[in-house]
């Protein structure tokens, strides 16, 4: 980029951050509407948010995610593979979490050797993929129109003290979790709930950007995901059958793949303004900043 045509990105820059700071500010006073409503204004516009509810998903025209060529990081040269990976990694939880459930003993050891050692204990290992997984989710969200509203991740010193310890990031438009868990009167009860086509697919593209990221960058996962839990019983509380369920997560697992793939920079960005804890607009200009616009 020349020098003059760097001046004259200046002053969308400053405006964007400007109006990123006031999005912060309704963000920390909960007017989460107000902040909503500031971004759409920003959204696509130049010296506003070109990257908000941009991202390209896997076409349906596509008719093999083998089709489909991923650049960037990533090593394996299918798509469908990183998705049998990705599902793998997604049924090892589901089956941990059963055998919590059925109080049965279960040493993370022998659990690892069932997981081909996907399992890493080191919270100097944990703590980047960790801020990676949060990453995925912000960015994946953030691509899709879904606003972050807080996010928190562990610091090192709080994986050597808790290697369970977990970061979150919260979205705006995804309460139905709370009627999720109210409506849910036992894990093995499920209550018949309701969801718009458009928010379930944002919100399992979502949920799986933490998964996901951890396979694009590192390829396995650490597992013992309240995600893959979260997935499980949304799906079950709105009345998938089995086979149902496991297609919409195919495909949502795919799309995720196909949307970070495109944006290594960003999300590497991202992680480390997420482990410093900056804010949600100074995340969101880092995002701006570093996105492949030729592929979003």
């Amino acid at each position: 980029m020349s020098e003059a045509w760097a001046k004259l990105k200046q002053p969308e820059t400053i405006r964007r951050r400007r109006a990123l700071g006031r999005v912060d500010r309704e963000l920390e006073k909960g007017n989460y509407k107000a902040a909503l409503s500031l971004v759409k204004q920003l959204q696509g516009k130049p010296g506003g948010l070109r990257g908000f509810g941009a991202a390209q998903q896997v076409p349906r025209r596509v008719s093999s995610l083998d089709e489909l060529k991923l650049s960037g990081e990533v090593k394996i040269s299918s798509l469908e593979l990183i998705v049998d990976s990705v599902l793998r990694s997604i049924k090892y939880s589901l089956e941990f979490a059963l055998l919590e459930d059925e109080e049965e003993e279960v040493s993370l050891l022998g659990l690892g050797n069932l997981m081909n050692g996907e399992i890493h204990d080191s919270p100097f290992e944990d703590h980047p993929m960790c801020m990676q997984h949060e990453a995925g989710h912000f960015l994946v969200g953030y691509l899709l129109g879904v606003l972050p509203k807080r996010y928190k991740v562990p610091s090192v010193e709080d994986l050597m003290q808790d290697k369970f310890a977990k970061g979150n990031v919260e979205f705006l438009g995804f309460e139905f979790l709370r009627d999720v868990y109210i409506e849910t009167t036992s894990k093995k009860i499920f209550t018949k709930g309701k969801l718009s086509n458009e928010t379930l697919k944002k919100f399992l593209r979502v949920i799986l950007g933490g998964l996901v990221a951890e396979h694009l960058l590192f390829g396995y996962s650490g597992l013992l995901h309240s995600d893959v839990e979260k997935l499980d019983r949304v799906l079950k509380w709105l009345g998938f059958a089995e086979n149902e369920a496991d297609s919409l997560v195919r495909q949502a697992t795919a799309d995720t793949i196909l949307i970070l793939s495109r944006h290594n920079e960003s999300r590497s960005s991202l992680a480390e303004a997420m482990a410093l804890g900056r804010s949600v607009g100074f995340c969101i200009d880092t995002i701006e900043r570093t996105l492949n616009f030729g592929e979003v």
